[in-house]
This record gives C-alpha cells, structure tokens and sequence, in this order.
C-alpha cells in the first residue's frame, strides 16, 4: 500500500488535537469544583504573590509538591490515551484505504468450464494462465460468466444440454453407452437388426467450488449425468432416466502439496497435463459414447490421493482407490467359468458384473504415477508413467483354507503438440489381473480346481490425433484396441474351466478393437452466454472371441454413428492472483 500522503497526515494531526482537548475537558470537569488540579496551580499563584510577603512554610511545600506529582501523573496518562486513540484512527483509516484499493485493483481471471464437454474441451481450453477473458470482482460487473460469490468462495455452474441420435446397423441393445463385449454375431436375429434412438442421457450438469483458506488453495467439484439407474419401462412412457454421480471430490494444495479425497477419475487414467484431476486434464477421448473408446483405461471411483509438485515440470502422485475382485461380465465381457464344486461359495466372492459391494477385498487398489511436462522448443509435451498394485484373496470352504494373489499393471502415455493446435497422443495399458480398468473388456483372474486364483493378462492402447483446425472447426481419430490372453485349469471333472478355453462362451473375447473419428463445429460462442455446438462420431468396432461355435463367423462388426446438439453452459471459476 502506498505512503498516506500529507493531506492525510494533517487529518490525523487535527483530529489527534481535537481528542486531546476533549479528553482534557472532560476530566477537569471531572474534578469536584475548579478540581484540585486549578486549586493547586491557585495556591501556587498565591504563594508567588505572597513569597515577598511571608516565608512557606514546610507543610505547604510539600502540599504543592504532591499537587504538581498528581497534575504529571494525570498529563501522562491522557497523552498515553491521546496516542493510543491516534494509533487507532491511523488503523482504521489505513485499512479502509487498503480495502478501497484493491475493491479497484484485484482482478479475477476466469478459465474456461472444467467440465468434461466432449469436443468442446480443446476448443474452450486456453494454455496454461492464459485466462480466457478477465472480470473485476465487483457488483457492478453485469457481463461476467455464469459465476457467483457466496461469503469468501466462488461458486461456478458448469455443463451442458446434449440431445443425441445415435444409429447402429447391429441390434447391441445397450442404449446410449456401447455395450462393446457383446456385439451380436451376424447369424443372431440382434445382428441382422439396426436401432435408432434419441436420448438426452448424456446431458450434464456440475458445480465447481473454489476459495482459499489459510494459505490453501481449494478446488470442490460435483459432476453428474443421467445414464444412472433407469426402471424396466424407461422407453415406454416418460423416460425417467436417472442422475448419477460421475465426479465429487474436494482438493486441497498448499505450497508444492496436494491432496484429494472423493470420487475422481482414477490416478491411472491418462492426463492431458500433469496429474490434474479437472475434467478438462484429464484424457478420455472426445467421443460422444459414454463409454468412451475400446482400450481406454480410466475408472471413476472412491479414492485419497497425495500429489507432489516437484517443479513445474515434474509431478508424482500415490492414490488408494476402491478395489473390486472381478471375474468378467460388465459391458457385455465374458464371465470366467468356475469349477463346479466351487460355483455356490466362490461367486459370491467375485464381482461378475451384476454383485454391487458384496465382493471382499483386501486393500486398496495402490496407484502411482509421474508425469512430465517440458516445452520441446514453443510446444508442450506431456509424458506419464504409472504403476497398478492390486490383490484378490479367496476362501475355499472345501479346505479351510485363504488363497492370495498379487498382481498389477504399467502404462505409459504422451500427448504432445506437433505443430500448431495439433496434438499426437498415444497410451499403452499391460496387466497381470487388471483387466478390471480397461472398461471391464478382461476379467482379474480365473479360479482353479482347488481353489487357487490365477492372474489374466491382458493390455490394451488408445492412439490418435486431435487437430483444430479452424477456431470453429475440430476434428478427432483415435483408434483403440484391448487384447485379453486365455487361461484356463482342469476342473474334476476333466472339463476345462477359466476363460478362453476350446468350447467357452462367445463372449469371452481375445481382442476387441475400435476405430473413431469424430467433428465438431462451433456454431456460436459468447463468453456471456455459452456456446452451441454440433458434434458427430462414426466408431468401427470389430471383437473376436477365443472359440466360436462351428458355423459361426470369426467376430463380430458393428457401424455405428452419433449425432449430437449441445448447448455449453458459459460458467468461468476464477483464478485467485
């Protein structure tokens, strides 16, 4: 804050000046009569007109003397006061000056809507502290984002309003969201039939929070659509699909620190940029599936996460996420075989697709990751590196006894701008019993005869460009593929049991691959008011199983295309300076 200037200065003098008389005038009217302190300064005046007429005597000395002691005493004691009340007003004035300067000078950048909004992330989402347009934090700024201020934290809606048509030449019979392991086979009524649908499922609406707190930066974010829970007759009258929770988490970073707890995307799902939980950091393609792409590895779960910033190009993290024993059976993947003797006690030990929580499990699934982000001359590189250590325990009640094992995974992925607004981005997944993240596509493990779980390996990629190409224009390719090894035991009874085995279920896919490509157009955008966009995706998908049965095809094709209308909310959480 700058020096008070002289003007000021003077103010304060005066009205030092004017307490200092007022505290004098007030006790002295205090006193009793004249009070003893005119008294005394009486008696001194007489006792000098009387000095040349009669000596003092002692006891009068000593009656002036005591009378001059209280009149310095009380002299003090109001200075003390008057300099105290000065300090005051000198406070209070300094701060309202204080307050009055930054009311006029603190100005909040505001970055595009976290959201993850399909295509239109990488069109709204500026460099690193580039803010997309700046506001004065006063009431008297009518044009601002959709943003608001409650007591000391910002409150910023987000989302948007999809409404999608979607057509597959195949029958898959799982709505909006590509049920990708069980495309039908083309000897199956399902897949001589196509579907054409409408849906407004994919809308989505969230609440960003920011504030800071005693040195803390704290970011909260909820996020939610409507692919949750639909009841049986949910296409034959009102469509009441239901909300669900997709994000909810609270971050908290101070100095190079930063924890999160909450529902996130997993810690193994790849970034855009350091380890960022924001929608808009993370990488999940910019399909309009819900399910996003074949090979993609990403959960949304219950997680703590410890992030460290190094410097600003290298970031660690650890996290503890929800972990779930599974044995295939989710988004249309085959469901392990178990032995017969251990159907009744072992199924209610595995997740296959359709148990809720009643799976056990050991411990957190254990996730760590680096990540690097230099500039390789003017473009931004981003590389990743993280590690999966999971663990599956059973018990047999056949032998009384626990069986364990302990398996994990690795990927690595970079994304990184080639040339202007041209990014190359490629990721590579390989596991011994986490085929649970690549969109539950593998199962973890398969059980053994006498018990013993045994890990499945399994690996998947998502490569591909994304390019704008004008500021209205966006195009996007990705091509993703998963890969899901066989293993199988003896059971008894001589049969063959686990997954991929001669003679297993036609879901029990070897590899399952996609190819996407997708464009959006920027019909309109005001940072008031939003934006309005029209997105198409058309994805290939072709899956092959271990076994076939004879006279059946080798896999299985589907064709499929989205169209799509979207409405951008126009919020902007701020970025405290």
């Amino acid at each position: 804050m700058q020096t008070l200037n002289a003007n000021s200065k003077a103010s304060y003098s005066l009205a030092a000046a004017f307490i200092l008389i007022g505290f004098i005038a007030v006790h002295v009217q205090a006193q009793s009569g004249v009070g003893p302190t005119l008294s005394a300064v009486s008696s001194t005046a007489k006792l000098d007109m009387n000095t040349s007429e009669r000596p003092a005597s002692s006891r009068e000395i000593e009656v002036m003397k005591a009378d001059l002691a209280r009149q310095q005493r009380q002299i003090l004691e109001l200075q003390k006061t008057v300099d105290g009340q000065a300090k005051l007003i000198d406070q209070l004035l300094h701060s309202s000056a204080a307050s009055r300067a930054t009311d006029n000078s603190t100005v909040v950048s505001t970055q595009p809507t976290e959201v993850a909004a399909g295509p239109s992330a990488p069109l709204s989402e500026p460099s690193a502290g580039e803010p997309m347009r700046k506001v004065q934090d006063t009431s008297e700024d009518k044009e601002g984002p959709l943003a608001f201020k409650l007591g000391r934290i910002y409150l910023s809606p987000a989302g948007f309003f999809d409404f999608t048509a979607f057509v597959r030449d195949k029958n898959v019979g799982s709505g909006l969201g590509t049920n990708f392991g069980g495309i039908p086979f083309s000897t199956t009524p399902a897949g001589n039939l196509s579907e054409v649908r409408l849906s407004a499922q994919n809308s989505r609406i969230a609440l960003r929070l920011d504030t800071r707190f005693r040195g803390n930066d704290v970011i909260g974010y909820l996020e939610t659509d409507f692919n949750g829970f639909a009841p049986t007759n949910v296409a034959v009258t009102t469509n009441s699909n239901g909300p669900r929770m997709r994000l909810f988490w609270l971050d908290v970073r101070r100095g190079k620190w930063e924890f999160l707890g909450g529902q996130s995307w997993s810690l193994l799902t790849p970034n855009r940029s350091g380890l960022s939980p924001l929608p808009s950091n993370v990488f999940s393609t910019l399909n309009l599936d819900p399910n996003l792409q074949v090979g993609m590895v990403w959960n949304r779960d219950p997680q703590f996460r410890v992030v460290y910033h190094a410097n600003r190009t290298v970031t660690l993290g650890v996290s503890l996420e929800a972990a779930e024993q599974y044995g295939g059976g989710s988004a249309g993947a085959g469901e392990i075989t178990l032995p017969s003797a251990l159907v009744s006690s072992y199924g209610p030990q595995l997740d296959t697709g359709d148990s809720t929580f009643s799976a056990p499990n050991v411990h957190p699934d254990i996730i760590g990751k680096i990540s690097f982000d230099p500039k390789v001359g003017s473009r931004q590189l981003h590389f990743e590196l993280a590690g999966l250590l999971s663990t599956v325990k059973f018990f047999n009640p056949q032998d009384q006894r626990t069986h364990t094992a302990t398996g994990g995974g690795a990927s690595v992925g970079i994304n990184y701008e080639m040339f202007k607004n041209f990014r190359l981005i490629a990721n590579g997944f390989y596991s011994d019993g986490g085929g649970r993240w690549i969109f539950g596509l593998s199962p973890d493990l398969i059980v053994k005869a006498n018990g013993e779980p045994s890990l499945v390996h399994s690996a998947s990629t998502v490569s591909g460009f994304e390019y704008q190409a004008t500021p209205k224009d966006f195009l996007d390719v990705y091509y993703g593929g998963a890969y899901v090894q066989k293993n199988t035991a003896i059971d008894l009874n001589g049969h063959l049991v686990g997954y991929g085995y001669d003679g297993s279920p036609s879901n029990h896919n070897r590899s399952i691959q996609e190819i996407t490509a997708g464009y959006a157009r920027t019909l309109w955008r005001d940072p008031n008011y939003g934006a309005l966009q029209f997105i198409t995706q058309y994805s290939y998908v072709g899956r092959h199983p271990w076994s076939v049965a004879a006279g059946d095809p080798s896999g299985a094709h589907l064709n499929m295309l989205y169209l799509d209308l979207r409405y951008l909310f126009p919020g902007a959480p701020p970025v405290f300076k």
